[in-house]
């Protein structure tokens, strides 16, 4: 079973997490930040994993502490629950189309965090969610779980559906990458390790 989970508290949020890789897209998500909830349902339900996401946070500063802490625990549970990368496919690609958007996410579990966020995306609330949060969460967690990840908006003019495709293309890369491939022998790698 490829499961992972963990609580982390701050003197600003306290985040508890669990992912199971090899679920059916079963979510339960709670983080106050209701814009953010459903980014976290669609990533459990695009990338056919089960996740639960429960956070408390200084809502009444902004979203910043809560989203990025999301970020940084998910990204050490998608860590532990893919182990040592054995069979996956390893690279993920989706291009992500949501009405007038178009976006293109590629990831590598390479164990070389770096994130290209390649987006302009405009400074809106969407509830008490800062579109710009977009980008730390997903800088939180590719640093924590050692992905390269390349997010890309080529176009879109509603800030909804930018974001909306940014975190359904993520979940439909991530579904790539954790494949098991009875091809591979051991990990993709040609130096045997990741």
């Amino acid at each position: 079973m490829r499961y992972g989970e963990l609580e982390r508290a701050t003197l600003e949020t306290s985040v508890s997490a669990s992912w199971e890789l090899d679920g059916t897209g079963m979510c339960e998500i709670n983080t106050g930040i209701g814009f953010f909830d459903h980014m976290l349902t669609l990533l459990a339900k695009h990338s056919f994993t089960d996740l639960t996401v429960q956070a408390q946070g200084d809502l009444d500063v902004d979203s910043h502490h809560t989203v990025e802490d999301c970020g940084i625990v998910l990204g050490q549970v998608l860590k532990e629950a893919i182990g040592d990368k054995a069979g996956i496919h390893r690279y993920g690609n989706c291009f992500l189309p949501m009405d007038e958007a178009l976006v293109q996410v590629c990831l590598d579990f390479s164990g070389r965090p770096y994130l290209v966020f390649d987006a302009d995306i405009p400074k809106v609330q969407l509830g008490i969610y800062d579109a710009e949060m977009t980008e730390e969460f997903f800088r939180a967690l590719a640093v924590q779980a050692g992905l390269t990840l390349h997010i890309r908006v080529l176009y879109g003019k509603n800030t909804h559906h930018i974001v909306e495709a940014i975190f359904k293309g993520f979940a439909r890369a991530l579904a790539e990458a954790i494949a098991i491939d009875p091809r591979v022998n051991g990990v993709m790698s040609s130096k045997g390790s990741l």
